[in-house]
């Protein structure tokens, strides 16, 4: 007999593993993107339509048991047609509120989680009395379409709104206090359609020009204290919004505190790690929860670090050669900004985990020097504890140099003998030292810049 079929809007990179995830489980996957070559495409049925096609939705749904979404920007009326015709989970309700970030603050603030102040702005005199009521510095917004870093701009003086309007103001905005935080985390709870709840452990979060770097799960110096109530702000949420599936909610951490940055309502980018690290992933997990079964064990296994691929892609057998590195590819073409894949690693104490964290850094600095090679290269601060760390470091120094040769030939030959020589054996038995791995950068007009790109271009 055939497995239930999954009908999923979206087809990208969480499609994909979605469908990884349901298949040992017997299900069927179909897909409807616009984009005729996205990643879940080559792992089942992908209809090519615009996500607000009536007869391209009428396909997607036919004979399907159950619909959901891996993007949080498919139009909410798509899911309420899909819903007329079979269950949708997330509902719909849920997208909706998502997709505001004023609808999404006001729901956060009813259900009594703290938020930083906020303002609507729907004009420049609603941004003047916005800024003269909430203070600077303050993060000027879009309402609705904005990710990974994307519809933002800190205003930091007086000087800044002017700019900011210009660049933000054709859209409904909203206007937030600027946080010091400590650190950023996020919470992934799943809920079924039981209304059983099951939550993983808070994940400590690195973004570097609004994209996700590296997350650590579960998050270090993590209390007890601060996951009850990352828990208890999450089941707020889920059972106000009659939830079905995985919601990832972001937190600003601020001493004891944690505000409420933005929900996600579909399975997460900081939560990739639970494919290796944890007892069940947050993918199988969203599965289970939409079809109304049993949710899985949502522990870690370890001490986990997830690092995305982004831009470019690093040699497979380098990154393969770290012990332990779990390496996902999603299939996509490599351009700038875009995460293209993403690194595992699951240790048995934090300390391991940094120690290999350090070198699977060093190995994602070649997609930099691929992309950027013909100015300088940047590898960073490198943790060793022992002689076989340091040895390993120094060769995926040397695959690095091998790498950026064969895919930029004019580099200057100066540049191998300066990393080489940074790059010196320096380690002492049962000590634990450093590595800074810098190269000399050529003079001309454009080396701070080169230095700055390249630097940006790494997992931090």
């Amino acid at each position: 007999m055939d497995g239930p079929l999954i009908a999923v809007l979206g087809a990208g990179q969480l499609g994909r593993m979605l469908a990884l995830a349901g298949y040992p489980l017997g299900l069927r996957f179909r897909f409807l993107d616009p984009a005729p070559q996205s990643p879940a495409g080559q792992l089942a049925e992908l209809i090519v339509a615009a996500y607000d096609d009536a007869a391209g939705l009428e396909r997607l749904a036919a004979g399907a048991t159950v619909a959901t979404y891996e993007f949080e920007n498919v139009p909410a009326r798509a899911t309420e047609f899909l819903a007329r015709r079979l269950p949708v989970y997330p509902p719909p309700r849920a997208l909706e509120v998502a997709q505001d970030r004023l609808a999404e603050k006001t729901l956060f603030r009813d259900l009594g989680i703290p938020v930083p102040p906020f303002a609507p702005v729907d004009s420049w005199q609603g941004l003047l009395d916005g800024v003269k009521r909430i203070g600077l510095p303050a993060v000027l917004k879009t309402r609705r379409f904005g990710y990974d870093g994307k519809g933002q701009w800190v205003l930091r003086s007086a000087d800044d709104l002017a700019p900011a309007w210009a660049a933000l103001g054709s859209a409904p905005l909203i206007l937030e206090q600027f946080v010091p935080f400590d650190r950023e985390l996020s919470i992934l709870a799943a809920r079924s359609t039981a209304g059983q709840i099951a939550c993983y452990p808070l994940v400590e979060n690195h973004h570097h020009e609004g994209i996700l770097r590296l997350s650590i799960a579960p998050a270090p110096g993590l209390d007890e204290q601060t996951q009850h109530l990352a828990h208890e702000y999450a089941r707020r949420v889920l059972e106000r919004l009659d939830y079905a599936g995985v919601l990832a909610i972001e937190f600003f951490q601020y001493g004891a505190q944690l505000l409420a940055n933005e929900m996600a309502p579909r399975v997460h980018n900081s939560g990739h790690w639970t494919i290796e690290g944890a007892r069940t992933s947050q993918f199988e997990n969203h599965l289970r929860a939409i079809l109304g079964w049993p949710l899985g064990d949502t522990g870690a296994v370890g001490h986990c670090a997830m690092l995305n691929i982004i831009g470019d892609l690093p040699p497979v057998a380098a990154a393969l050669s770290v012990p332990g590195a779990r390496l996902h590819l999603y299939g996509k073409s490599p351009r700038p900004g875009r995460k293209l894949g993403h690194i595992t690693l699951v240790e048995p104490s934090e300390e391991a985990l940094r120690v290999r964290a350090d070198l699977v850094r060093l190995l994602a600095s070649q997609a930099a020097m691929a992309s950027h090679g013909d100015f300088g290269f940047w590898i960073g601060d490198l943790a060793i504890d022992d002689c076989g760390l340091t040895v390993r470091q120094w060769q995926a120094g040397r695959l690095a140099l091998q790498w950026t040769r064969a895919k930029s030939p004019g580099l200057i030959s100066s540049l191998s003998h300066a990393v080489m020589r940074d790059l010196s054996l320096r380690s002492h038995s049962g000590r634990r030292s450093r590595l800074k791995a810098w190269s000399s950068i050529p003079a001309s007009r454009s080396a701070a810049s080169s230095r700055r790109r390249l630097k940006n271009c790494l997992l931090l």
